[in-house]
């Protein structure tokens, strides 16, 4: 199967489960409102997101798969097979153990994660029974990403990459079960955990028609569960900080009623470039990092490095020129309806804007750990996770609690605090690359960067104007709010592609090149 191939099915699967998880959030949004129902369902979500990012998409697969390749090449698929069959039971044991003392800690759990809400009676204990009701995810979660690891290794990326959609496809059926938004909100919550035991059967499956055959049973602390883990630990933890980020956000959003939702709200939007772009990039660099690294090429580590930057930026500066623009624009026109009010898109842009100014940081976080990671260093990105993380805490609880007491809306603060924090982050990892001689931009990336700004920045002034007659757009656009931010994003996405050809942003042999690759 070749690379073009592999890539457009995963690129393929991973845009349409996006499509669907947009749909999921527009029926969810309109189901719950923006309330304290719905921020109690969002704080159950909050745990399945997490560890869907952090095994999905984190460093998890960046460790096993490589261990898993190396012992096929060296010592034959049974003892792959074994290494993966000794992961998966030291990686079972490990999680259901997290999810047993989860439950069982669930009421002190909430009083960090949804402290604001912990003297109303009806919707405290409706968060907590929510979140054990969504834990088991996170075993299921573990298990998915270890078998997809071994589908992947097997070239095989159809099933792997379409897994996910059984999470939306369950959560849009429950949606619709309930008589009213309590009911729904435990629907959706069983939902969950059942889309997440349909995911490890499919790649069970899927493991099982490679010949792969796994068994359940005690586990071993061997030498090669310890060489994943001493990969795997730290740079899971340094994938996380973002979403830890996003958890500590959401836990001080507790204490202003409907501010979760607004969040969430905002997430689901400024999420679709980091999943489409900057987890994209970063997969797809990391072997031909590693493979410069190991031959000692710095030249070719460093074009490999502008390739991927300057890519993933002419991809997401617009898309934050965008949500910057005109957020309000896209909210409405997309959450707007049921339960969920033009009030509440007002208050969710604000987030977003704030949200915006920090993507392009969120993506190159993304693209610049794969030059620590393709030299076996998860270390030091961990530790810049961490500290991001104490950043993100320290400024998000000041800027929340300073704007309550001016007497405004608070939960902006947390969307400043998650983007400055993001970008300390990028300034970490950027100076620790140059300064070990890891990675040295070229005068070429820095020109493309400029362009990408310049073609940005004209798309962002375009976005501001049709968003300012966005209502006369809407009236000849089946009079529709949705049909007419469809109308201007396609319009916007036209536009770009003009002025980053004219402005040198984009140049089309390095589309077809990027393509080939």
């Amino acid at each position: 199967m070749s690379v073009l191939r592999n890539t457009l099915t995963q690129s393929s699967w991973t845009f349409g489960s996006r499509i669907l998880g947009f749909a999921r959030d527009l029926v969810i949004l309109a189901k719950l409102g923006a309330g304290p129902v719905a921020d109690a369902f969002f704080t159950a979500l909050m745990f399945p997101n997490l560890f869907r990012r952090v095994f999905a998409e984190g460093a998890f697969a960046q460790a096993f798969v490589p261990a898993y390749a190396r012992t096929m090449e060296a010592e034959g698929e049974e003892a792959a097979r074994k290494l993966a069959e000794e992961t998966l039971r030291g990686l079972l044991a490990v999680t259901v153990g997290l999810v047993i003392v989860a439950q069982v800690a669930m009421p002190w759990i909430m009083l960090l994660l949804h402290g604001g809400y912990r003297n109303d009676p009806v919707h405290f204990p409706l968060a907590i029974l929510l979140t054990q009701i969504t834990m088991p995810y996170l075993a299921f979660m573990a298990l998915a990403a270890l078998l997809s690891g071994v589908l992947n290794s097997a070239g095989r990326f159809g099933m792997s990459a379409g897994a996910p959609t059984l999470l939306n496809l369950c959560l849009l059926a429950a949606a619709f079960m309930g008589s009213d938004n309590y009911a729904v909100a435990q629907s959706l919550a069983i939902a969950v955990t059942v889309a997440g035991a349909l995911q490890v059967a499919l790649l069970w499956y899927g493991v099982s028609r490679q010949k792969v055959r796994l068994s359940i049973g005690l586990p071993k602390i061997t030498p090669g569960v310890k060489r994943v883990a001493a990969l795997a630990i730290p740079g899971t933890i340094a994938a996380s900080g973002m979403q830890i980020n996003i958890v500590v956000s959401q836990a001080l959003a507790s204490f202003e009623a409907g501010a979760k939702s607004w969040l969430y709200s905002a997430d689901r939007l400024y999420q679709l470039p980091l999943g489409l772009v900057g987890v994209a990039v970063g997969l797809a660099i990391l072997p031909r990092l590693a493979r410069a690294a190991r031959a000692s090429d710095e030249g070719d580590s460093r074009d490999i490095m502008d390739n991927g930057i300057g890519l993933a930026m002419a991809l997401t500066v617009p898309a934050a020129a965008a949500l910057m623009a005109a957020p309000f624009l896209f909210v409405d026109s997309f959450f707007t309806r049921g339960d969920f009010t033009s009030d509440d898109a007002a208050l969710t842009a604000q987030a977003l804007f704030h949200f915006g100014w920090g993507v392009p940081a969120f993506v190159l976080i993304k693209v610049l750990a794969p030059g620590f990671f393709a030299r076996e260093d998860t270390r030091t990105p961990m530790n810049f996770s961490l500290i991001s993380v104490v950043v993100n805490t320290v400024l998000g609880a000041g800027l929340f609690f300073f704007l309550k007491s001016q007497g405004v809306y608070g939960f902006p603060g947390l969307a400043i605090a998650t983007s400055t924090a993001a970008w300390i982050n990028v300034i970490l990892l950027f100076a620790t690359l140059k300064r070990r001689d890891w990675y040295n931009p070229g005068p070429e990336l820095l020109k493309r960067l400029v362009s990408v700004i310049l073609a940005s920045s004209a798309l962002g002034a375009l976005l501001w104007y049709l968003a300012s007659i966005s209502g006369q757009i809407s009236e000849v656009a089946l009079d529709s709010k949705f049909v007419g931010a469809i109308v201007i994003s396609l319009a916007g996405a036209a536009a770009y592609l003009v002025f980053a050809v004219l402005f040198g942003a984009i140049r089309l042999s390095d589309m077809k090149g990027a393509l080939r690759r």
